[in-house]
């Protein structure tokens, strides 16, 4: 199956989030914060990255991800973007992939359920 590189602070949600993937026989690779989460896009080459937004700014995640798409290495790279910024801030409207602003592949609202978070990475792999 794929290597997907989990980006995440929250050290329970990478956890589980793991354990759903891994046994859909995906290899899982994990990041505690965007900083080492790129440095690992460059080094290891994974399949997808599954990114939070809110990590050591709240907004690190759209950071890292423009990032991405920015350097040539990993500019093919899909991105899923997880946050619970509108939920933590009382945004009235929800992030969408922008081809400029969120190069991304889907945005995602935590918490997040196994099945939609499962089969929104099928999708971006494809």
């Amino acid at each position: 199956m794929a290597k997907i590189l989990l980006v995440d602070d929250d050290v329970d949600f990478l956890n589980a989030t793991s354990v759903v993937l891994k046994a859909k026989g995906h290899e899982i690779l994990t990041a505690l914060d965007g900083t080492i989460g790129l440095n690992m896009a460059k080094q290891e080459h994974p399949d997808l990255v599954v990114l939070d937004v809110m990590m050591t700014s709240d907004s690190e995640g759209f950071e890292v991800a423009r990032k991405l798409k920015e350097d040539e290495a990993t500019k093919m790279l899909p991105v899923i973007l997880l946050t619970g910024v509108r939920q933590a801030k009382g945004l009235p409207f929800k992030y969408e992939p922008d081809e400029d602003w969120l190069p991304v592949k889907a945005v995602l609202e935590k918490p997040v359920k196994p099945e939609l978070l499962y089969e929104t990475v099928e999708k971006a792999l494809k």
